[in-house]
């Protein structure tokens, strides 16, 4: 998990987007409820994006606004004082449907069903056996090899040059991402699993 580990730079980053959304009078869950309606548009981007490969690259904005939202919501909670259980609770459910939305548009898209759904129980998986590690006791696990940042960045990575980068090896970068998300989603899982049951044990 690379990225985040940048995520100190990153809150210095938000500190003018947290004064300019504390001025506008907008709330933690209003920011949360927005970036999940950004994920909701890319993931219909991606779907469009086999027809015509541009809006690929809509998806890919759109995707990171999504995880720029994302942060500014839990830094614009922390500022005000009003970070609570209601609203991480609201914040979470939100982000496993992004997360939802974005690789069935990806999949549904190419009509790759099968491949998107090893990827989607991939990435539900890893967000699960994080808060799980804290149902149980332990702190909250974000360890493993790919977190929700890294996923983030990848996928609008792949979105940004998808429209101008054909097949490689035979395979669109769109599926070989849904193939990397898949088997990477589920090692990370079983990576936080492993954590967990050691540290339990």
């Amino acid at each position: 998990m690379t990225l985040d580990q940048l995520r100190p730079i990153a809150d210095r980053a938000l500190r003018p987007f947290v004064s300019v959304s504390k001025q506008a009078g907008l709330t933690p869950d209003s920011i949360s409820v927005i970036a999940f309606l950004l994920a909701g548009g890319a993931g219909w981007a991606f779907y469009l994006g086999d027809s015509v490969p541009m809006w690929y690259l809509v998806g890919a904005v759109l995707v990171f606004l999504n995880g720029w939202l994302d942060l500014l919501d839990g830094a614009l909670a922390r500022e005000l004082g009003t970070d609570s259980k209601a609203g991480d609770l609201l914040d979470h459910v939100l982000d496993r449907y992004a997360d939802i939305v974005l690789i069935a548009g990806l999949a549904a898209g190419l009509e790759q069903y099968a491949l998107g759904l090893a990827a989607v129980t991939g990435v539900l998986m890893t967000s699960y056996l994080g808060t799980q590690a804290q149902a149980v006791g332990l702190d909250r696990v974000y360890g493993g090899l790919v977190g929700r940042a890294d996923r983030l960045a990848l996928i609008g990575l792949v979105g940004g040059i998808a429209p101008f980068v054909g097949a490689v090896g035979g395979y669109s970068l769109v599926v070989l991402l849904l193939g990397f998300l898949a088997v990477i989603g589920h090692f990370t899982a079983l990576q936080r699993f492993y954590y967990s049951w050691r540290a339990l044990a």
